[in-house]
């Protein structure tokens, strides 16, 4: 544990980008940043990745391999675009997120493409209201920096997963390639608030966001967090050395 991670947990302050505030108040600002960029969350997320997400994605998905008939949570997954991926496998998909407005953006988005087989509810990771072993997977992706209490979130995963049931977790991380993090970062920090200012207007929530990232914790660290969650089986897949992760996790 550093000393800035000693320090909060001493004062009980939690992260919200690179200032350190009180878990109330992170939980509300994290709501208004989604309030503000729900509209715009695809955009956002092409801005970020440089349109990279999709694929991202894409290679998720295929990882959690959805079945028929399958139950799955998605959380953090208001506007749809993981849900609608796990769909098309005939998964039934349970889509929960702690703000509204982006769970209406998902539903609108739903009904614009026909797609069926979906519920969207309102609820918070820390504390589901889903019965215990419900559910054969759940997965969230690019949502768990945002929790206000990561590890309480990962406990309540594996509560509602069925024994057997999979964690899948795609986020950004840190990336090892020497060359490449020193551009990553510099597009990061610096270009990603500009476009949010320019496309979006809205520079502080796309500054947040970067943030959140940087002060996530690296791919080992987080991996020993859903270990002792009481997931077994535990991997982490670096993509672009690391610069995001796919991490998994068994209830065996």
């Amino acid at each position: 544990m550093t000393q800035a991670d000693q320090m909060r947990a001493a004062t009980g302050s939690v992260s919200f980008g690179f200032r350190d505030v009180a878990p109330e108040e992170k939980t509300a600002r994290v709501a208004e940043v989604f309030s503000r960029v729900a509209r715009r969350y695809d955009l956002m997320n092409d801005l970020m990745s440089g349109g990279m997400h999709r694929a991202w994605k894409d290679r998720f998905v295929s990882r959690v391999r959805p079945r028929a008939g399958e139950e799955i949570l998605d959380l953090a997954g208001g506007t749809g675009d993981i849900a609608f991926r796990l769909a098309r496998s005939g998964a039934r998909v349970v889509v929960a997120d702690i703000n509204p407005d982006m769970l209406k953006v998902g539903e609108e988005r739903a009904r614009r493409r026909g797609i069926r087989g979906l519920s969207f509810v309102e609820a918070n990771a820390e504390a589901l209201p889903f019965a215990t072993g419900r559910f054969d997977a759940v997965t969230i992706a690019f949502g768990i920096r945002n929790v206000t209490h990561i590890d309480r979130a990962l406990q309540e995963s594996y509560r509602v997963l069925d024994w057997g049931g999979r964690f899948y977790c795609l986020e950004f991380s840190t990336t090892t390639w020497p060359g490449f993090a020193r551009l990553y970062d510099l597009y990061s920090m610096e270009v990603v608030p500009r476009l949010g200012a320019a496309v979006a207007r809205d520079a502080e929530a796309y500054r947040y966001l970067v943030e959140s990232i940087r002060r996530f914790p690296p791919m080992d660290t987080f991996s020993g967090m859903i270990r002792d969650a009481g997931f077994s089986r535990v991997t982490a897949t670096p993509i672009l050395g690391g610069a995001v992760a796919i991490h998994a996790g068994w209830k065996i």
